[in-house]
């Protein structure tokens, strides 16, 4: 599926998260030989653009650090530009940073590579980079060119005005009557042009600026049949040469990510109040479905994850009204769901109670800054308040998390590696996963990087590398297991 939106580069435009609703930064903890980095990308506002890199290491030292783009498909992907050394920190040596040009939107890695005292290892992450905006020219700006416009025709009509005139006389000769009436006219007539002209050109600026915001990247669009307890969901887009006319794209158009196709989050709205974290089943070649479980009534924003061929991920969004009595099925085994105190209650803290005696605890720090990558660890206690013996890996991680702004402009879906969707990992680290050329809807989970499978227990700690993308009243919803319980923490955070 063809993503690629080519755009005016005069058209300046910004570039937000796609993704995820309202996030443009991409958050990544990996390893890479025995070296073990926190990466941050974050997106250019215009392409071409530069991207700017974050990098903080631990584990083996390191001697140097180089980044590269590379799209993620395509003949250019064969031909990646020279490598940009990272700079380390004149105060903290194991924080670097660099920058990147991104030429063209589309789906882009970018490959890190580094050398050390446990030698040369490279890894790559997936950046997504689409405009989705037209930002205007700034006023200050725009009445400086205009002044400037204005002096030129000044300048051209004087010009004129003296080549049809005085400088065709001798010194000291006065025009005829004649001579002047040329001159007004050749006045005239160069006003006249310089209108023409600049009419014309006015014109083909607003036909480009229209047409390139017809072209500018909008998600794809998300629609609902509730019948019974029953959900039918298809994704799709207006159809590009038949007004009115809409699309439903193919379960074949997407990837598998934690071995489903969709993870859908349904919360309810305003109070976030009720959670829930679901998975619909493809239905046919066309469309998911999903039995939905007993849910409180009112209405629910829906998240949508989904991941394309070329490892662009999407969070599509939609409204659910769920009536009373709708359903009484119960939860199945892989999804979870979470009934917090609303919002309006006050601000949920640290510590989270469970149904089931269980606790989870948030290590959060004293202070939240937007804009600034974190590495958010939570911990599962039993009822005696110790650690969790019996933790199991949930969707083949140690947990997931989902990081929603108290107004849904804001929605991330989280692992413990980071905010990068799987197929996407695996897309742009092939090396390392020889299987993801040949990736299909139908593939599992076991064959992902950084999945654990294993039916021993794991570590009842987990973290969440992520940053929150603007000011304000953010609820994290974190999932983990143990036995065959899965458990969702809710805890509230404010950024400043």
């Amino acid at each position: 599926m063809k993503r690629s939106v080519w755009l005016l580069l005069l058209a300046v435009l910004v570039i937000p998260a796609y993704a995820h609703v309202g996030n443009k930064d991409v958050f990544e903890q990996v390893t890479a030989g025995s070296y073990k980095l926190f990466i941050t990308i974050r997106p250019p506002r215009v392409i071409p653009g530069l991207a700017t890199i974050e990098v903080r290491s631990t584990g083996s030292a390191i001697g140097s650090l180089s980044i590269t783009p590379i799209p993620m498909s395509g003949e250019a992907s064969k031909h990646p530009p020279a490598p940009d050394l990272l700079k380390p920190s004149k105060v903290d040596p194991a924080f670097y940073t660099g920058f990147l040009w991104l030429m063209n939107p589309g789906s882009w890695k970018v490959r890190v590579a580094v050398d050390g005292a446990a030698g040369p290892e490279t890894t790559s992450v997936p950046v997504p980079a689409m405009p989705t905006e037209i930002r205007h020219m700034q006023r200050p700006l725009g009445t400086l060119l205009g002044v400037l416009g204005i002096i030129l025709v000044i300048g051209l009509v004087c010009i004129v005005d003296a080549s049809a005139g005085e400088a065709q006389l001798g010194p000291g000769i006065e025009p005829e009557p004649d001579q002047r009436s040329r001159t007004v006219v050749a006045r005239a007539v160069t006003l006249v042009i310089v209108g023409l002209l600049a009419f014309g050109y006015g014109h083909w600026w607003n036909v480009l600026a229209a047409e390139s915001t017809a072209q500018i990247y909008r998600a794809s669009e998300l629609r609902l049949t509730l019948r019974g307890n029953t959900l039918d969901l298809l994704i799709g887009n207006p159809a590009p040469k038949e007004p009115g006319a809409w699309v439903a794209l193919n379960n074949a158009d997407l990837l598998p990510d934690h071995g489903h196709l969709m993870h859908l989050y349904a919360i309810r709205m305003p109070e976030m109040d009720a959670a829930f974290h679901l998975h619909p089943e493809p239905v046919g070649k066309q469309g998911l479905r999903d039995t939905l479980p007993s849910m409180p009534p009112g209405t629910y924003k829906l998240f949508a994850d989904v991941v394309f061929p070329d490892g662009f991920a999407e969070t599509e969004t939609a409204t659910l009204t769920v009536p009373v009595g709708m359903s009484t099925a119960p939860l199945s085994s892989e999804d979870a769901s979470a009934a917090p105190p609303a919002l309006s209650v006050g601000e949920l803290g640290s510590s989270y109670k469970l149904p089931d005696g269980y606790r989870m605890v948030w290590d959060k720090p004293a202070d939240i800054e937007a804009n600034k990558g974190y590495s958010f660890r939570f911990t599962l206690l039993d009822p005696a308040e110790k650690p969790a013996t019996d933790m199991q890996p949930y969707l083949g991680m140690a947990g997931h998390a989902a990081f929603v702004k108290a107004d849904g402009s804001t929605f991330a879906h989280t692992h413990p590696e980071g905010s990068a969707a799987m197929p996407a990992m695996m897309l742009a680290n092939p090396d390392q996963n020889p299987q993801a050329s040949g990736m299909e809807s139908t593939g599992g989970m076991d064959s992902m990087p950084g999945m654990n499978m294993s039916p021993e227990a794991i570590s009842p700690t987990v973290e969440f590398p992520y940053g929150f993308p603007s000011s304000g009243r953010y609820r994290i919803f974190v999932q983990m297991k143990h036995g065959s319980t899965v458990e969702t923490g809710v805890f509230d955070a404010e950024a400043r």
